[in-house]
């Protein structure tokens, strides 16, 4: 139960096995239900005694424990998690210099808090790819930069409402049979993630290699430009068996 807030496993055993009973227990007890080797169990009840998690008393000259109330406990947790999030901001962090070396970065969640960080320090403009409903994730932080003044540049696949002018609408079609979902970020002109599906997870890259940034400041105009052609000669387009069947194998 409290693996994922940092305690330890057999921590987070002595707790669910004191929340889930309505009395105090004493150590004995506490092994039986919890599964904690006794050679360990009151180690274990010192540790959550000294970060306030259990309460303890002596009765009858037996200590006994219980299990500080659940709604308590939350209200701890979040309390503790947002002084850490406090004592964060204060890491004053060293300007780098220009990195050209290759970061690789793996889940949707760190890529997307990644991706809104870099958007968010951007000071001249942010040309960005992605999904439509992926986008709807960097939308504030978008409109929030064009409203400053900074270059903004979209090109989304499915469409978007956003006050932002500069927006390439691809609405695929049943052939795209391949599309894969990706992302492509780039702030002023100096800094890129790409991100895409990989066996169902997402993966990304992120780099201020020029030669990388500038390939992918090409790619990210390529697909505008594609995209804008494909919508102004559909008819033209779709009739070349050829070209269509080119376009049909575009992954990204």
């Amino acid at each position: 139960m409290l693996q994922q807030f940092g305690f330890t496993q057999y921590e987070s055993q002595v707790y669910t096995s004191l929340i889930t009973i309505n009395q105090a227990l004493d150590a004995t007890a506490i092994v039986k239900r919890s599964g904690v080797p006794r050679s360990k169990v009151y180690e274990v009840l010192t540790k959550l005694s000294e970060k306030g998690i259990i309460l303890e008393a002596t009765i009858e000259k037996k200590r006994q424990y219980t299990a500080l109330p659940i709604e308590a406990m939350i209200e701890k947790l979040k309390t503790d998690f947002e002084t850490n999030i406090e004592e964060l901001k204060k890491i004053e962090v060293a300007e780098m210099e220009i990195d050209d070396r290759v970061w690789t970065l793996k889940e949707n969640q760190s890529i997307t808090s990644v991706m809104k960080e870099l958007s968010e320090g951007a000071r001249e403009s942010i040309h960005i790819s992605a999904w439509a409903d992926d986008l709807a994730l960097f939308l504030p932080v978008l409109e929030k930069k064009h409203s400053f003044g900074l270059d903004i540049n979209i090109h989304t696949i499915g469409s978007i409402t956003t006050d932002i002018p500069s927006v390439s609408t691809l609405i695929p079609s049943q052939g795209h049979s391949s599309l894969e979902r990706s992302r492509i970020l780039l702030v002023d002109g100096k800094e890129l993630i790409f991100a895409g599906m990989e066996d169902g997870d997402w993966k990304a890259i992120r780099t201020q290699s020029p030669p990388l940034v500038t390939f992918f400041s090409e790619f990210f105009f390529h697909d505008i430009a594609l995209t804008k052609i494909t919508q102004r000669y559909h008819d033209i387009v779709m009739k070349d068996e050829e070209i269509r069947d080119m376009l049909l194998k575009l992954r990204y």
